[in-house]
Protein backbone atom coordinates (compact mmCIF):
# COMPACT_ATOMS: atom_id res chain seq x y z
CA UNK A 1 0.00 0.00 0.00
CA UNK A 2 2.83 2.34 0.82
CA UNK A 3 4.30 1.76 -2.64
CA UNK A 4 0.97 2.64 -4.36
CA UNK A 5 0.57 5.83 -2.30
CA UNK A 6 4.07 6.84 -3.17
CA UNK A 7 3.35 6.37 -6.85
CA UNK A 8 0.16 8.56 -6.67
CA UNK A 9 2.12 11.22 -4.82
CA UNK A 10 4.80 11.21 -7.48
CA UNK A 11 2.23 11.46 -10.29
CA UNK A 12 0.64 14.44 -8.61
CA UNK A 13 4.00 16.03 -8.15
CA UNK A 14 4.82 15.41 -11.77
CA UNK A 15 1.60 17.00 -12.92
CA UNK A 16 2.18 20.00 -10.73
CA UNK A 17 5.66 20.43 -11.99
CA UNK A 18 4.55 20.07 -15.57
CA UNK A 19 1.86 22.62 -15.12
CA UNK A 20 4.11 25.02 -13.41
CA UNK A 21 7.28 24.67 -15.32
CA UNK A 22 6.59 22.37 -18.28
CA UNK A 23 9.90 20.73 -17.59
CA UNK A 24 9.77 17.46 -19.59
CA UNK A 25 13.01 16.22 -18.16
CA UNK A 26 11.66 16.07 -14.63
CA UNK A 27 8.52 14.28 -15.86
CA UNK A 28 10.63 11.68 -17.65
CA UNK A 29 12.74 11.16 -14.53
CA UNK A 30 9.63 10.62 -12.42
CA UNK A 31 8.28 8.13 -14.94
CA UNK A 32 11.54 6.19 -14.86
CA UNK A 33 11.40 6.08 -11.09
CA UNK A 34 7.82 4.82 -11.19
CA UNK A 35 8.86 2.02 -13.59
CA UNK A 36 11.72 1.08 -11.31
CA UNK A 37 9.42 0.91 -8.27
CA UNK A 38 6.90 -1.21 -10.17
CA UNK A 39 9.66 -3.64 -11.15
CA UNK A 40 10.87 -3.87 -7.54
CA UNK A 41 7.30 -4.42 -6.34
CA UNK A 42 6.91 -7.32 -8.80
CA UNK A 43 10.19 -8.84 -7.53
CA UNK A 44 8.99 -8.50 -3.94
CA UNK A 45 5.73 -10.24 -4.80
CA UNK A 46 7.65 -13.10 -6.43
CA UNK A 47 9.82 -13.41 -3.30
CA UNK A 48 6.72 -13.51 -1.11
CA UNK A 49 5.27 -16.30 -3.28
CA UNK A 50 8.55 -18.25 -3.09
CA UNK A 51 8.68 -17.92 0.72
CA UNK A 52 5.08 -19.04 1.02
CA UNK A 53 5.87 -22.11 -1.17
CA UNK A 54 8.93 -22.95 0.96
CA UNK A 55 6.86 -22.55 4.12
CA UNK A 56 4.32 -25.03 2.76
CA UNK A 57 7.14 -27.49 1.95
CA UNK A 58 8.52 -27.13 5.48
CA UNK A 59 5.10 -27.80 6.94
CA UNK A 60 4.83 -30.96 4.81
CA UNK A 61 8.30 -32.10 6.02
CA UNK A 62 7.28 -31.53 9.66
CA UNK A 63 4.16 -33.62 9.10
CA UNK A 64 6.24 -36.41 7.48
CA UNK A 65 8.75 -36.46 10.37
CA UNK A 66 5.94 -36.54 12.91
CA UNK A 67 4.45 -39.52 11.05
CA UNK A 68 7.83 -41.32 11.05
CA UNK A 69 8.24 -40.63 14.77
CA UNK A 70 4.90 -42.27 15.41
CA UNK A 71 5.96 -45.30 13.31
CA UNK A 72 9.31 -45.55 15.14
CA UNK A 73 7.55 -45.44 18.47
CA UNK A 74 5.17 -48.18 17.36
CA UNK A 75 8.15 -50.30 16.20
CA UNK A 76 9.93 -49.71 19.51
CA UNK A 77 6.85 -50.85 21.43
CA UNK A 78 6.61 -53.97 19.23
CA UNK A 79 10.27 -54.84 19.81
CA UNK A 80 9.86 -54.39 23.55
CA UNK A 81 6.80 -56.64 23.50
CA UNK A 82 8.72 -59.29 21.48
CA UNK A 83 11.65 -59.09 23.90
CA UNK A 84 9.27 -59.55 26.82
CA UNK A 85 7.68 -62.57 25.13
CA UNK A 86 11.12 -64.12 24.45
CA UNK A 87 12.24 -63.54 28.04
CA UNK A 88 9.09 -65.26 29.23
CA UNK A 89 9.78 -68.20 26.88
CA UNK A 90 13.40 -68.49 28.09
CA UNK A 91 12.24 -68.55 31.71
CA UNK A 92 9.69 -71.22 30.88
CA UNK A 93 12.33 -73.36 29.13
CA UNK A 94 14.74 -72.96 32.02
CA UNK A 95 12.04 -73.94 34.49
CA UNK A 96 11.06 -76.95 32.38
CA UNK A 97 14.55 -78.39 31.70
CA UNK A 98 15.95 -78.83 35.14
CA UNK A 99 15.28 -82.54 35.63
CA UNK A 100 16.22 -85.53 33.54
CA UNK A 101 12.64 -86.81 33.68
CA UNK A 102 11.37 -83.75 31.83
CA UNK A 103 13.54 -84.18 28.75
CA UNK A 104 14.50 -86.98 26.44
CA UNK A 105 18.03 -88.33 26.32
CA UNK A 106 18.23 -87.33 22.67
CA UNK A 107 17.34 -83.73 23.49
CA UNK A 108 19.84 -83.63 26.33
CA UNK A 109 22.68 -85.05 24.24
CA UNK A 110 21.87 -82.66 21.41
CA UNK A 111 21.88 -79.70 23.77
CA UNK A 112 25.15 -80.82 25.35
CA UNK A 113 26.81 -81.25 21.95
CA UNK A 114 25.53 -77.90 20.74
CA UNK A 115 26.77 -76.19 23.86
CA UNK A 116 30.21 -77.75 23.58
CA UNK A 117 30.50 -76.81 19.89
CA UNK A 118 29.37 -73.29 20.67
CA UNK A 119 32.04 -73.04 23.34
CA UNK A 120 34.67 -74.22 20.87
CA UNK A 121 33.51 -71.85 18.13
CA UNK A 122 33.13 -68.76 20.29
CA UNK A 123 36.11 -69.49 22.51
CA UNK A 124 34.28 -67.67 25.27
CA UNK A 125 34.57 -70.36 27.94
CA UNK A 126 37.70 -72.32 28.72
CA UNK A 127 37.34 -76.05 29.34
CA UNK A 128 39.30 -75.45 32.53
CA UNK A 129 36.53 -73.15 33.79
CA UNK A 130 33.88 -75.69 32.80
CA UNK A 131 35.70 -78.44 34.72
CA UNK A 132 36.04 -76.21 37.77
CA UNK A 133 32.31 -75.45 37.75
CA UNK A 134 31.43 -79.11 37.17
CA UNK A 135 33.79 -80.40 39.86
CA UNK A 136 35.29 -83.30 37.91
CA UNK A 137 37.28 -83.97 34.72
CA UNK A 138 36.26 -86.30 31.87
CA UNK A 139 39.30 -88.04 30.40
CA UNK A 140 38.94 -90.03 27.16
CA UNK A 141 41.01 -93.23 27.40
CA UNK A 142 41.43 -96.83 26.33
CA UNK A 143 40.64 -99.56 28.84
CA UNK A 144 42.40 -102.62 27.42
CA UNK A 145 46.01 -101.71 26.61
CA UNK A 146 48.28 -102.72 29.42
CA UNK A 147 51.04 -100.19 29.96
CA UNK A 148 49.10 -97.27 28.47
CA UNK A 149 45.56 -97.51 29.86
CA UNK A 150 44.23 -100.68 31.44
CA UNK A 151 41.21 -101.42 33.61
CA UNK A 152 41.64 -104.48 35.80
CA UNK A 153 38.27 -106.21 35.67
CA UNK A 154 38.83 -107.87 39.04
CA UNK A 155 40.13 -104.99 41.17
CA UNK A 156 38.51 -102.18 39.18
CA UNK A 157 41.82 -100.30 39.23
CA UNK A 158 43.12 -98.25 36.32
CA UNK A 159 46.82 -98.27 35.39
CA UNK A 160 49.15 -97.15 32.62
CA UNK A 161 51.06 -94.13 31.37
CA UNK A 162 47.96 -92.46 29.93
CA UNK A 163 46.15 -92.91 33.23
CA UNK A 164 49.06 -91.31 35.11
CA UNK A 165 48.86 -88.36 32.69
CA UNK A 166 45.12 -87.95 33.38
CA UNK A 167 45.72 -88.09 37.12
CA UNK A 168 48.57 -85.58 36.88
CA UNK A 169 46.38 -83.05 35.05
CA UNK A 170 43.60 -83.49 37.60
CA UNK A 171 46.03 -82.95 40.47
CA UNK A 172 47.49 -79.85 38.82
CA UNK A 173 44.10 -78.12 38.52
CA UNK A 174 43.15 -78.86 42.13
CA UNK A 175 40.94 -81.94 41.73
CA UNK A 176 41.17 -85.15 43.73
CA UNK A 177 42.65 -87.67 41.25
CA UNK A 178 41.04 -90.57 43.11
CA UNK A 179 37.46 -89.26 43.02
CA UNK A 180 37.21 -86.41 40.51
CA UNK A 181 38.13 -88.14 37.22
CA UNK A 182 35.58 -89.79 34.97
CA UNK A 183 37.36 -92.18 32.61
CA UNK A 184 35.35 -92.25 29.37
CA UNK A 185 36.12 -95.11 26.94
CA UNK A 186 37.08 -93.61 23.57
CA UNK A 187 37.42 -95.94 20.61
CA UNK A 188 39.46 -95.40 17.49
CA UNK A 189 36.27 -94.51 15.61
CA UNK A 190 34.56 -92.13 18.05
CA UNK A 191 37.37 -90.48 20.03
CA UNK A 192 37.49 -87.23 18.01
CA UNK A 193 33.71 -86.98 17.92
CA UNK A 194 33.60 -87.31 21.71
CA UNK A 195 36.24 -84.63 22.06
CA UNK A 196 34.56 -82.21 19.66
CA UNK A 197 31.11 -82.67 21.23
CA UNK A 198 32.36 -82.09 24.78
CA UNK A 199 31.65 -85.65 25.91
CA UNK A 200 35.27 -85.63 27.09
CA UNK A 201 37.45 -82.72 28.22
CA UNK A 202 40.75 -84.18 27.04
CA UNK A 203 41.76 -87.18 24.96
CA UNK A 204 44.71 -89.14 26.38
CA UNK A 205 44.41 -92.36 24.44
CA UNK A 206 47.37 -93.54 22.34
CA UNK A 207 46.51 -91.01 19.62
CA UNK A 208 49.07 -90.30 16.92
CA UNK A 209 49.67 -86.65 16.09
CA UNK A 210 49.20 -86.25 12.33
CA UNK A 211 48.67 -83.34 9.93
CA UNK A 212 45.09 -84.17 8.96
CA UNK A 213 44.00 -84.76 12.53
CA UNK A 214 45.56 -81.52 13.68
CA UNK A 215 44.10 -79.48 10.83
CA UNK A 216 40.68 -80.96 10.22
CA UNK A 217 39.30 -82.59 13.37
CA UNK A 218 38.85 -79.64 15.78
CA UNK A 219 41.86 -80.94 17.70
CA UNK A 220 44.92 -79.34 19.21
CA UNK A 221 47.78 -81.52 20.44
CA UNK A 222 49.55 -81.20 23.78
CA UNK A 223 52.35 -83.20 25.41
CA UNK A 224 53.78 -86.26 23.61
CA UNK A 225 53.86 -88.79 26.42
CA UNK A 226 55.07 -91.72 24.32
CA UNK A 227 57.12 -91.93 21.12
CA UNK A 228 55.77 -95.06 19.52
CA UNK A 229 56.22 -96.72 16.15
CA UNK A 230 54.36 -99.31 14.16
CA UNK A 231 55.41 -102.94 14.34
CA UNK A 232 54.09 -106.38 13.49
CA UNK A 233 53.24 -109.24 15.84
CA UNK A 234 53.47 -112.57 13.97
CA UNK A 235 52.03 -116.03 14.49
CA UNK A 236 55.39 -117.78 14.64
CA UNK A 237 53.86 -121.16 13.84
CA UNK A 238 52.69 -119.87 10.43
CA UNK A 239 55.98 -118.09 9.71
CA UNK A 240 58.54 -120.06 11.79
CA UNK A 241 61.59 -118.55 10.09
CA UNK A 242 60.44 -114.92 10.17
CA UNK A 243 62.74 -112.55 12.03
CA UNK A 244 61.93 -109.50 9.93
CA UNK A 245 58.88 -107.92 8.35
CA UNK A 246 60.65 -108.53 5.04
CA UNK A 247 60.05 -112.24 5.62
CA UNK A 248 56.25 -111.80 5.52
CA UNK A 249 55.61 -111.59 1.77
CA UNK A 250 52.11 -112.96 1.08
CA UNK A 251 50.95 -112.86 4.71
CA UNK A 252 47.45 -111.99 5.83
CA UNK A 253 47.65 -109.07 8.26
CA UNK A 254 44.97 -107.83 10.65
CA UNK A 255 44.79 -104.02 10.79
CA UNK A 256 42.35 -101.60 12.37
CA UNK A 257 40.12 -99.83 9.86
CA UNK A 258 40.67 -96.09 9.61
CA UNK A 259 43.86 -96.15 11.67
CA UNK A 260 47.21 -94.71 10.67
CA UNK A 261 48.49 -98.30 10.77
CA UNK A 262 46.42 -99.23 7.70
CA UNK A 263 48.12 -96.59 5.55
CA UNK A 264 51.59 -97.30 6.94
CA UNK A 265 51.50 -101.04 6.28
CA UNK A 266 50.27 -100.46 2.74
CA UNK A 267 53.12 -98.01 2.10
CA UNK A 268 55.73 -100.34 3.62
CA UNK A 269 54.78 -103.40 1.56
CA UNK A 270 54.53 -101.32 -1.62
CA UNK A 271 57.97 -99.75 -1.10
CA UNK A 272 59.50 -103.20 -0.55
CA UNK A 273 57.71 -104.79 -3.55
CA UNK A 274 55.85 -107.23 -1.32
CA UNK A 275 52.25 -108.47 -1.24
CA UNK A 276 49.89 -108.96 1.69
CA UNK A 277 46.20 -109.42 2.33
CA UNK A 278 44.61 -106.94 4.74
CA UNK A 279 42.03 -108.25 7.19
CA UNK A 280 40.14 -105.10 8.15
CA UNK A 281 38.68 -105.15 11.61
CA UNK A 282 38.19 -103.04 14.70
CA UNK A 283 38.71 -106.16 16.83
CA UNK A 284 42.06 -106.98 15.27
CA UNK A 285 43.29 -108.61 18.49
CA UNK A 286 40.47 -111.14 18.56
CA UNK A 287 40.91 -111.88 14.86
CA UNK A 288 44.60 -112.59 15.43
CA UNK A 289 43.75 -114.77 18.42
CA UNK A 290 41.27 -116.71 16.28
CA UNK A 291 43.91 -117.15 13.54
CA UNK A 292 42.00 -115.19 10.90
CA UNK A 293 45.33 -113.61 9.99
CA UNK A 294 49.01 -114.50 10.14
CA UNK A 295 50.04 -111.26 11.81
CA UNK A 296 48.62 -108.13 13.38
CA UNK A 297 50.05 -104.63 12.97
CA UNK A 298 49.75 -101.56 15.17
CA UNK A 299 51.69 -99.43 17.62
CA UNK A 300 54.45 -101.44 19.27
CA UNK A 301 53.14 -100.46 22.69
CA UNK A 302 49.80 -102.00 21.73
CA UNK A 303 51.42 -105.17 20.37
CA UNK A 304 53.49 -105.59 23.53
CA UNK A 305 50.35 -105.22 25.65
CA UNK A 306 48.48 -107.69 23.41
CA UNK A 307 51.26 -110.26 23.64
CA UNK A 308 51.44 -109.80 27.43
CA UNK A 309 47.69 -110.28 27.80
CA UNK A 310 47.66 -113.46 25.73
CA UNK A 311 50.54 -114.85 27.76
CA UNK A 312 48.78 -113.99 31.02
CA UNK A 313 45.55 -115.78 30.17
CA UNK A 314 47.27 -118.56 28.18
CA UNK A 315 44.64 -118.18 25.46
CA UNK A 316 46.75 -118.94 22.38
CA UNK A 317 47.72 -122.24 20.84
CA UNK A 318 50.62 -120.75 18.89
CA UNK A 319 53.85 -118.88 19.56
CA UNK A 320 54.33 -115.16 18.85
CA UNK A 321 57.18 -112.91 17.82
CA UNK A 322 57.37 -109.14 17.34
CA UNK A 323 59.37 -108.27 14.25
CA UNK A 324 62.41 -106.05 14.66
CA UNK A 325 61.40 -103.22 12.29
CA UNK A 326 59.73 -99.99 13.37
CA UNK A 327 58.01 -98.92 10.16
CA UNK A 328 56.53 -95.57 11.13
CA UNK A 329 56.67 -92.61 13.49
CA UNK A 330 53.78 -92.62 15.96
CA UNK A 331 54.11 -89.77 18.47
CA UNK A 332 51.26 -90.37 20.93
CA UNK A 333 49.98 -87.16 22.42
CA UNK A 334 47.19 -85.73 24.53
CA UNK A 335 44.54 -83.82 22.57
CA UNK A 336 42.28 -80.88 23.41
CA UNK A 337 39.82 -78.95 21.27
CA UNK A 338 40.98 -76.21 18.91
CA UNK A 339 41.08 -72.61 20.20
CA UNK A 340 41.05 -73.71 23.85
CA UNK A 341 44.52 -72.38 24.57
CA UNK A 342 44.39 -71.93 28.35
CA UNK A 343 43.34 -75.55 28.80
CA UNK A 344 45.79 -76.86 26.20
CA UNK A 345 48.64 -75.02 27.94
CA UNK A 346 47.79 -76.69 31.25
CA UNK A 347 47.65 -80.17 29.68
CA UNK A 348 50.95 -79.58 27.84
CA UNK A 349 52.91 -78.10 30.71
CA UNK A 350 51.87 -80.76 33.19
CA UNK A 351 53.72 -83.27 31.02
CA UNK A 352 56.68 -80.96 30.49
CA UNK A 353 56.89 -80.40 34.23
CA UNK A 354 57.05 -84.15 34.86
CA UNK A 355 60.00 -84.37 32.44
CA UNK A 356 61.65 -81.30 33.98
CA UNK A 357 61.34 -82.82 37.44
CA UNK A 358 63.19 -85.99 36.39
CA UNK A 359 65.84 -83.92 34.57
CA UNK A 360 66.41 -81.97 37.79
CA UNK A 361 66.36 -85.05 40.04
CA UNK A 362 63.11 -84.04 41.77
CA UNK A 363 60.83 -86.98 42.52
CA UNK A 364 57.78 -87.98 44.55
CA UNK A 365 60.01 -88.84 47.49
CA UNK A 366 62.31 -85.81 47.65
CA UNK A 367 60.34 -82.78 46.37
CA UNK A 368 59.46 -81.66 49.90
CA UNK A 369 63.16 -81.33 50.75
CA UNK A 370 64.35 -80.08 47.34
CA UNK A 371 66.70 -77.09 47.40
CA UNK A 372 64.38 -74.15 46.72
CA UNK A 373 67.33 -71.73 46.77
CA UNK A 374 67.93 -73.03 43.25
CA UNK A 375 65.81 -70.67 41.07
CA UNK A 376 64.86 -73.48 38.69
CA UNK A 377 63.62 -75.66 41.55
CA UNK A 378 61.76 -72.72 43.06
CA UNK A 379 59.97 -72.04 39.77
CA UNK A 380 59.06 -75.70 39.35
CA UNK A 381 57.67 -76.21 42.85
CA UNK A 382 56.45 -72.80 43.99
CA UNK A 383 55.27 -70.86 40.94
CA UNK A 384 52.04 -70.61 38.97
CA UNK A 385 54.04 -69.69 35.84
CA UNK A 386 50.95 -67.98 34.40
CA UNK A 387 49.00 -71.21 33.86
CA UNK A 388 45.22 -71.34 34.09
CA UNK A 389 42.47 -68.78 33.48
CA UNK A 390 41.57 -65.53 35.22
CA UNK A 391 38.84 -67.33 37.13
CA UNK A 392 40.79 -70.51 37.78
CA UNK A 393 44.57 -69.95 37.87
CA UNK A 394 46.69 -72.91 38.91
CA UNK A 395 47.95 -72.72 42.47
CA UNK A 396 51.60 -71.89 43.12
CA UNK A 397 52.19 -75.46 44.37
CA UNK A 398 50.42 -77.26 41.51
CA UNK A 399 53.55 -79.23 40.60
CA UNK A 400 53.89 -80.48 44.15
CA UNK A 401 50.38 -81.93 43.78
CA UNK A 402 51.46 -83.67 40.56
CA UNK A 403 54.57 -85.18 42.16
CA UNK A 404 52.59 -86.35 45.18
CA UNK A 405 50.10 -88.04 42.86
CA UNK A 406 52.15 -89.67 40.05
CA UNK A 407 55.76 -88.64 40.54
CA UNK A 408 58.00 -87.45 37.72
CA UNK A 409 58.07 -88.80 34.16
CA UNK A 410 60.49 -91.64 34.96
CA UNK A 411 58.39 -92.80 37.90
CA UNK A 412 55.22 -92.79 35.79
CA UNK A 413 56.96 -94.74 32.98
CA UNK A 414 58.39 -97.32 35.40
CA UNK A 415 55.00 -97.86 37.06
CA UNK A 416 53.41 -98.37 33.61
CA UNK A 417 55.93 -100.69 31.93
CA UNK A 418 58.40 -101.93 34.58
CA UNK A 419 58.35 -103.22 38.15
CA UNK A 420 57.51 -99.86 39.74
CA UNK A 421 60.60 -99.63 41.93
CA UNK A 422 62.47 -96.88 40.07
CA UNK A 423 63.70 -94.09 42.36
CA UNK A 424 62.93 -91.38 39.79
CA UNK A 425 66.47 -90.02 39.55
CA UNK A 426 68.90 -92.78 38.54
CA UNK A 427 68.12 -93.02 34.80
CA UNK A 428 66.61 -95.54 32.42
CA UNK A 429 69.19 -98.25 33.06
CA UNK A 430 68.00 -98.41 36.66
CA UNK A 431 64.54 -99.58 35.60
CA UNK A 432 63.94 -103.32 35.91
CA UNK A 433 61.41 -105.87 34.71
CA UNK A 434 60.22 -103.73 31.80
CA UNK A 435 57.84 -104.88 29.08
CA UNK A 436 59.15 -101.98 27.01
CA UNK A 437 62.58 -100.73 28.01
CA UNK A 438 63.06 -96.97 27.96
CA UNK A 439 66.84 -97.09 27.73
CA UNK A 440 68.09 -96.60 24.17
CA UNK A 441 64.70 -95.54 22.83
CA UNK A 442 63.11 -92.23 21.85
CA UNK A 443 61.30 -92.27 25.20
CA UNK A 444 64.52 -91.81 27.16
CA UNK A 445 65.43 -88.34 28.35
CA UNK A 446 67.41 -86.30 25.85
CA UNK A 447 70.39 -86.58 28.22
CA UNK A 448 70.29 -90.36 27.53
CA UNK A 449 69.97 -89.94 23.76
CA UNK A 450 66.17 -89.97 23.63
CA UNK A 451 63.63 -87.36 22.53
CA UNK A 452 61.89 -86.59 25.80
CA UNK A 453 62.78 -83.14 27.05
CA UNK A 454 60.96 -80.05 28.18
CA UNK A 455 61.03 -76.46 26.94
CA UNK A 456 62.35 -74.11 29.63
CA UNK A 457 60.00 -73.64 32.57
CA UNK A 458 60.42 -69.98 33.39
Amino acid sequence: MRIVALMIFLIMMTSTLAGCTGDNNEINSANDRIAELESQNEANQNLVAELESQNEANQNLVAELESEAISDNELYQKLMNDFSDQSTLINQLQNNCCTWDDMSEEWYLGWNEGYAMGVADANSVSTLDIIADRGHMKCGVKSNQYGMAYLDSISGNWSGLDISYCRAVAAAIGLNPDTDIEYVPASGSDRFEKLSSGTIDVLIRTTTWTTSRDAALNSDYAGINFYDGQGILVNADNFPNATSTLDLDGATICVAQGSTSAGNIADYFYENNMDYVAVNSWSDGDDFRNELCDAVTGDISSLVAMKWQYEQDDSLDFNMNIMQEVISKEPLAAVTRDYDSDWNEVVSWVWYAMITAEEMGVSSTNYASADSSNPAVERLLYSNLGLGTDNNPLSDNWMQNVLATVGNYGEAYDRAFCDGNYDGVSGSNAMNGCLIHRSGTFNALVSEGGLQYSPPMR
